[in-house]
């Protein structure tokens, strides 16, 4: 029987520990016994990235993707964008991309060195409140949505000052996607008294329709 191997510890910024774990093939980021992410389940992740993409009607968009965590949402936009289109990747955790050009190699297929691709290791909220109508897109994988677990500073990522800051940060006819572990009635509401026309959707976990429910927001400004 395999047994989880443990590839790597990084503490959280005001937060909590994280673990890397490889399962056979597998792979999986943990905090405390909740499984974060995992090569296992990708399909909601990636369909952050296709959907959004549906709703855009420039040719060739600049994307923000916050934060990069196993790169499934990355790579599905760079499998959609034209040589012309942009992707900038705001992650937190140094380890993290470390994690991904390392033991994670093989997952995260060179995306990273993409050409295409400019990675920040940085707060993606601060990337957000320097930027001015910069982004066609901002696709946000931040903790587990706006109920977050691993850092209470992501919070403020969805409250109304950042809400405010995205909504500034968008392009024209831009989109603010959000993922979520799950429905959250009263962030839908936050969102639309922030002045964002919004479309929720549910999206399974895996592409054969079973795994988990989650919610993706697409949210665009009046």
């Amino acid at each position: 029987m395999l047994e989880r191997k443990l590839l790597g510890s990084a503490m959280v910024p005001g937060g909590t520990e994280l673990h890397l774990y490889s399962h056979g093939r597998d792979f999986y980021i943990m905090l405390d016994r909740h499984d974060l992410m995992s090569t296992r389940m990708r399909y909601s992740e990636e369909q952050l990235a296709e959907l959004t993409l549906d709703r855009l009607e420039c040719a060739d968009p600049h994307i923000l993707v916050g934060g990069y965590g196993m790169g499934f949402t990355l790579r599905a936009a760079l499998a959609r964008l034209g040589p012309k289109g942009r992707v900038t990747v705001a992650e937190l955790m140094p380890e993290i991309i470390d994690w991904a050009r390392g033991p994670m190699a093989e997952v995260a297929a060179g995306c990273l060195d993409d050409a295409r691709v400019t990675v920040q290791v940085a707060d993606v909220s601060h990337v957000i409140a320097k930027a001015n109508r910069s982004f066609d897109a901002i696709l946000l994988d931040v903790d587990n949505g706006p109920d977050g677990l691993v850092r209470a500073e992501n919070d403020n990522i969805y409250a109304n000052r950042g809400l405010a800051a995205a909504m500034r940060a968008l392009r024209p006819g831009g989109v603010l996607a959000i993922w979520s572990a799950g429905p959250d009635d009263r962030f839908t509401r936050q969102l639309t008294r922030a002045g964002y026309d919004v479309e929720e959707l549910e999206v399974r976990a895996r592409p054969n329709g079973k795994g988990p429910r989650h919610t993706i927001w697409f949210a665009r400004p009046r």
